[in-house]
């Protein structure tokens, strides 16, 4: 349990960095923002998936282990 809350710690760091250093995510093609006056709803469908994926492959690496 105590390495798989390392993994994803640093796994949460890591997009952090890389959200600093400009990447797009949370700004994929998949993302919906729906606008209608002064009303905003913004759904990251793409983003989700995309870290749902990543997330899977990092922790079945480290509970093969």
């Amino acid at each position: 349990m105590g390495r798989t809350l390392i993994v994803v710690g640093l796994v949460i760091a890591a997009v952090g960095l890389l959200m600093t250093m400009g990447a797009p995510i949370g700004r994929l093609p998949g993302d919906f923002t729906i606008r209608r006056g002064n009303f905003t709803f913004y759904f990251p469908l793409a983003t989700a998936v995309l870290a749902s994926v990543v997330l899977t492959l990092v922790l079945s690496l480290v509970a093969r282990r």
